[in-house]
């Protein structure tokens, strides 16, 4: 059976994450609705990079759709955005192998959380506005307690019990733009929870709560706190999906693309 890749776009502020649910709004349920219209047929296969949480935003979600059809792909990609709510959009449409894994080939997830220093209309949904003068100096200075291969059992869980808490951070950065902080944030894979945290944390720092000697105790041992700063959802962007031979990006998408947010 032919299989597609897809990379979508969508602001998660309406929908209760990523993954299908019978009784909520959905991506995936959303993008399902949109291939039975347009393909009509109701035997298919979808599978995400990843999920988001609800109130998650994707700049870069990547999908692998399984579909008998000869439907040329842009041909698809044009038809399903045009009865998708405008809040979803397929960015990108291609055949690939069948042996191609939209999760299990990935090698690498980057996000970007947005912070506003200042009230803003977009605030509620779009980023988390921070009303406290925020030392990002002492945020970065912190930021190299996070990358490597960490045991990150103090900052979110696996999505299978028993699996592993270990997880490796490529690059954590922090931007600063205008009014804007950007928190930049590859790695290998992440736990539930666990970009969030990390930003709660980072956060916390910033406001003169937390020292170096407390990031260093939470990887050392088990610790409640990071889940008490979690970062609300709206500021989280999963920005990008690299599978193999892909260069990571060292700035956030925002910077690359506008120069600025």
């Amino acid at each position: 059976m032919p299989r597609f890749k897809l990379t979508i776009e969508y602001d998660g502020s309406r929908y209760r994450g990523w993954q299908f649910q019978r009784e909520a709004a959905t991506v995936m349920g959303k993008l399902m609705d949109a291939i039975k219209e347009v393909y009509k047929v109701s035997s298919y296969e979808l599978y995400g990079a990843g999920r988001t949480d609800a109130g998650v935003h994707a700049l870069g979600q990547v999908a692998h759709l399984d579909i008998d059809s000869a439907m040329p792909p842009y041909v698809a990609m044009e038809r399903m955005n045009e009865v998708l709510p405008a809040s979803i959009n397929i960015l990108d449409m291609a055949k690939v192998s069948p042996r191609f894994h939209a999760r299990y080939d990935a090698k690498h997830r980057s996000y970007v959380y947005h912070i506003s220093r200042r009230r803003t209309a977009f605030g509620k949904d779009y980023c988390w506005w921070v009303k406290e003068p925020l030392n990002v100096e002492a945020m970065a200075a912190v930021t190299h307690h996070f990358t490597g291969m960490k045991d990150y059992k103090s900052f979110g869980a696996p999505e299978k019990e028993g699996e592993s808490t270990l997880v490796k951070i490529d690059h954590l950065k922090i931007f600063e733009v205008d009014d804007s902080i950007l928190i930049h944030i590859v790695g290998s894979h992440f736990l539930w929870k666990q970009v969030r945290r990390m930003v709660g944390t980072l956060v916390q720092v910033g406001l003169g709560k937390l020292s170096e000697a407390d990031i260093d105790l939470f990887f050392s041992e088990y610790s409640t706190l990071p889940a008490k700063f979690t970062a609300p959802p709206s500021g989280l962007y999963l920005e990008h999906v690299y599978y193999a031979g892909e260069s990571i990006n060292q700035e956030p998408t925002w910077l690359i693309n506008i120069g600025k947010y």
